[in-house]
């Protein structure tokens, strides 16, 4: 399931972000990047033990938690700290699946990638190229999105960023680890939980079909979830 979740950071946040990120000092990409993936990754990062990209992932994590939609559609368990990268000057990122298992530097927690994320920073009119590109059973989805929106898919899938030819494509990125290992189950979850929101909305939270499908919702939830 490939879910885009619109508005995560407000115009205000995302200036102050820009702001941020335009002072800050940018590394080497590959210092993230498993065995496979630093064969064909280019592109710059903030060094994720600066406190630029601490505190602004720390604000990114805020904004997930008041995101209801993103909630519905990862039930996060675990997520890694958001971290940044930026893409400039023919930069690019080759065709790679994210490891399974990602461990949080300085700490003993240890993270099973179930979803991968991109929060868009960057408008799209900035810059040229710089498409995320994702290999889903629906076929190739070719995603560039406005800034402060996101995007949320399956860390199983074959993913790649073209080239950015024109100005710079600044993004965060992460990854988590859902309660509902299982992709399809959380789809399901997913379009029942948006139902029920649908028919709420229309009805009212206490009508009967939506208790009675809400009692569905949490009972199929106790079922499938890993906490």
């Amino acid at each position: 399931m490939l879910t885009t979740i619109p508005d995560v950071l407000s115009a205000d946040e995302l200036a102050m972000f820009r702001d941020r990120l335009d002072r800050a000092s940018w590394v080497d990409g590959r210092q993230t990047a498993g065995t496979q993936s630093a064969l064909t990754k280019r592109n710059q990062q903030l060094d994720e033990a600066s406190a630029t990209a601490q505190q602004l992932g720390g604000l990114v994590l805020d904004a997930l938690g008041r995101n209801g939609l993103f909630v519905s559609a990862a039930l996060p368990n675990k997520i890694f700290p958001p971290l940044f990268n930026k893409y400039e000057g023919g930069e690019t990122f080759g065709a790679h699946v994210d490891n399974a298992i990602r461990g949080v530097k300085g700490t003993p927690v240890r993270i099973r990638t179930d979803l991968s994320a991109t929060l868009f920073i960057s408008s799209p009119d900035e810059y040229d190229g710089g498409e995320l590109i994702i290999e889903t059973g629906f076929g190739v989805q070719e995603v560039k999105l406005p800034a402060g929106h996101l995007v949320l898919y399956p860390s199983t899938s074959l993913h790649s960023v073209t080239p950015v030819t024109r100005g710079a494509r600044i993004a965060s990125f992460f990854w988590l680890q859902s309660m509902v290992r299982s992709n399809e189950d959380r789809a399901t979850l997913f379009d029942l939980d948006q139902s029920i929101q649908t028919l709420g909305s229309e009805r009212g939270m206490n009508d009967p079909a939506v208790l009675t499908l809400s009692g569905v919702y949490h009972n199929l939830l106790r079922r499938f979830a890993d906490t």
